[in-house]
């Protein structure tokens, strides 16, 4: 057996099943569709053995793309989960031969309960199809497995449909990279989408920044203490006029200046880049690379109310 010639074998066959079932979407797609956005409960997703395994991706799918969804096992449905369902819900259950024992035995149940049920299935006479409100029937196509045997054809077609029912249900429901962000707190991703620069700036007594008058030894002073490599330089009603930076303070020394004999005017860079308060901390982080700045002062109407760091940004797991 020639290894890598058997490994593209199963590609192939399994891309196969996928052209088949794409080529089968009919009307029956949008049916089922049409009850998933228009479900004012829960779509469960229920599958035994390695259909399960597709239930459980699926509904975290859905679930990340606005659809309210979890997966029910049928072997704890049968003690007790199937509480879990009311009649607004939607009941997707898995089963390409239709006739899985632990399947079988919830759908009475289910129709009691009063959910919706569609059944996915490739027996268009199994007990499955024969039960379900809707039923989308997959077209007959080989398993990759070589005994044509394991799940393999079936499981792959049945994870695009439900990949292709959950996105296209998020197109309906207008779901944004925002909404995304939402139900994804944790990632980089999902910071990348919601994290403002007001989360990360510094502010209050930790940002730096001093009066258009004082000399520049307040500067030097404030840049040690906040440590930030940036103080802002403020009028009266705490405008901004300029910034310092650690690089500023180098520079004049380089130079033999007596530092201790300037006011911040003197030294100060004016117009420095900013950033609105509210804006998203990807684009702090990108302005700043693209400035090749590491830190800035954040401005709300023209006023200082804090500064943000790359480090931080960074730091926070956020890339740009």
């Amino acid at each position: 057996m020639d290894r890598l010639t058997e490994g593209k074998r199963v590609f192939d066959i399994e891309i196969e099943a996928l052209k088949k079932t794409r080529d089968a979407l009919d009307g029956t797609f949008i049916r089922i569709l049409d009850l998933i956005t228009g479900c004012k409960g829960k779509v469960v997703i229920t599958g035994m053995g390695k259909p399960g395994h597709i239930a459980k991706k699926l509904a975290a799918t859905f679930a990340s793309l606005g659809t309210p969804a979890f997966c029910l096992h049928p072997g704890e449905a049968m003690h007790g989960d199937l509480g879990m369902v009311t009649c607004d819900d939607i009941v997707i259950a898995i089963s390409y031969s239709g006739e899985s024992d632990e399947i079988v035995r919830i759908l009475p149940n289910i129709k009691m309960i009063g959910a919706v049920l569609i059944g996915i299935t490739g027996n268009p006479d199994s007990t499955l199809a024969q039960t379900a409100d809707v039923v989308q029937v997959f077209p007959q196509f080989e398993e990759a497995c070589y005994l044509g045997l394991a799940p393999t054809s079936s499981t792959t077609s049945t994870l695009c449909y439900g990949d292709a029912l959950a996105v296209v249900a998020s197109v309906v429901y207008g779901f944004k990279d925002t909404d995304f962000g939402k139900f994804h707190p944790a990632g980089a991703l999902g910071k990348r989408l919601i994290t403002k620069v007001d989360d990360v700036m510094k502010r209050g007594i930790e940002n730096a920044v001093v009066h258009i008058d004082v000399p520049l030894k307040d500067a030097i002073i404030e840049l040690s203490k906040k440590g930030l490599g940036v103080v802002s330089v403020i009028d009266d009603d705490g405008h901004l006029l300029g910034i310092i930076t650690d690089g500023d303070l180098r520079r004049q020394l380089e130079k033999g200046v007596d530092v201790y004999s300037l006011c911040v005017q003197e030294v100060m860079t004016s117009s420095p880049k900013t950033i609105l308060s509210g804006k998203l901390a990807v684009d702090a982080l990108n302005l700043m690379k693209d400035k090749r700045v590491s830190c800035m002062p954040v401005i709300k109407a023209g006023k200082v109310v804090g500064t943000i760091r790359l480090q931080d940004v960074i730091g926070m797991g956020i890339i740009g």
